[in-house]
């Protein structure tokens, strides 16, 4: 694949895009310049690998400049996957691409990436912008808790301006909001539980956290629970309790232990440390395992388990506070629970986990979620139609 040198965007500037190597992509996210601030880990390199069935691209774009070089200013990875039967593709961009959203002129870049897509085959392009869109706290969380009541309900909220400047861009544009509304529309989580660390103690952490949380810290010190940083090793006791916790909750995430493994693997061959496996022991057996994964200054809680027994010595309690302190003297911004369901109604089962976050003290942020649009060609607008049906049946 070659480079795209391509006139877009207010003044007609020049933009190069084109295939970067996974050296210069990292190199970029490493950099903390513009976008690069704040990458999420579906965007680093190493996640191509762990999606099996997808083919992937790692792009760059810049200006190009007076001399002929270019700096990069965004990066991409794409997720191809083919339209069973053709020889078509579907373009992924799971919570990305990693783009100067602040940018007001969104075609400057936003085109070319969408041609060179196009001349790949792709028929249809999903993207993840990284700009949130509202805000609660959680005691204004706790405060509005009901029969009936949703998030998309309170009203008592922080609005962000660039979050909602981006919509309006992309929307004007033809752009989509998958699920029209709707966060189960998306493939990743719309609304994420964040508690921020950054200009924060240990000690404010610990204030943060409400009574039934420092009860439950100190019940599990008391009855001896040990938090240890587990391996690859331990990895089919996590799998195991991750079953357990799916049947007793009501879900199945639907991934296998092979995906676990390639997952950790793949994420810490491209920096060690970047993905690690927390254990909970009370008298030798491991009673709870969650994963925390790290890239710059954000931190993530991925995926928890825990045992059905022994639940009253709160081994998930004291994995989530280690883990929230090493994220802090790691020197991370924030700490990232990941989802959490839109309902506000304690009569439903899945407010618990909501309930369970909220007692850390963070905020509830709504982010831009996914959008998607064909591309141009009436044969692409019904694969796109077709695609959608297909991922509806799976």
């Amino acid at each position: 694949m070659s480079a795209l040198l391509v006139t877009a965007g207010r003044g007609q500037r020049q933009t190069w895009l084109g295939p970067v190597s996974a050296e210069t992509y990292r190199a970029f996210l490493a950099s903390g310049t513009g976008a690069a601030l704040a990458p999420g880990f579906l965007q680093c390199p190493s996640w191509a690998t762990v999606k099996a069935g997808w083919r992937s691209q790692l792009l760059g774009w810049g200006p190009r400049s007076g001399s002929g070089a270019a700096r990069l200013s965004g990066v991409a990875l794409v997720l191809l996957r083919q339209f069973p039967g053709t020889r078509r593709h579907f373009a992924y961009l799971p919570e990305g691409p990693v783009a100067d959203w602040t940018d007001p002129d969104l075609d400057g870049w936003l085109s070319p990436l969408l041609g060179h897509l196009r001349a790949q085959g792709a028929f249809a392009v999903r993207i993840g912008p990284s700009p949130a869109h509202r805000r609660w706290s959680a005691a204004a969380l706790k405060a509005a808790a009901g029969p009936g009541r949703r998030l998309s309900d309170l009203l008592d909220c922080e609005v962000d301006p660039l979050g909602t400047a981006v919509a309006e861009r992309l929307r004007a544009r033809g752009w989509r909001r998958c699920g029209d509304g709707d966060a189960d529309g998306d493939a990743q989580p719309r609304y994420v539980f964040r508690v921020p660390l950054a200009g924060r103690t240990a000690d404010d952490l610990w204030s943060g956290l409400n009574q039934e949380w420092r009860r439950n810290i100190r019940r599990a010190r008391k009855a001896g629970v040990q938090v240890t940083v587990g391996g690859a090793a331990e990895l089919p006791d996590f799998y195991r309790l991750l079953r357990v916790t799916e049947e007793r909750d009501g879900f199945r995430l639907g991934r296998s232990l092979a995906y676990y493994e390639r997952q950790y693997a793949a994420l810490n061959a491209e920096e060690p440390g970047r993905m690690r496996l927390y254990l909970a022991r009370h008298e030798g057996e491991i009673l709870a395992a969650h994963t925390m994964i790290t890239v710059g200054r954000r931190v993530w809680y991925q995926t928890g388990a825990s045992a059905d027994h022994r639940r009253e010595v709160r081994p998930s309690n004291a994995l989530q506070w280690q883990m929230m302190l090493d994220a802090h003297a790691r020197g991370a911004d924030v700490y990232d629970m990941r989802g959490i369901p839109s309902t506000l109604d304690p009569g439903e089962r899945s407010y618990g986990l909501l309930r369970w976050k909220l007692g850390t003290g963070g905020q509830v942020a709504e982010t831009l979620g996914e959008w998607e649009t064909p591309l141009n060609g009436p044969a692409n607008h019904t694969l796109y139609r077709a695609f959608r049906l297909y991922l509806a049946r799976r």
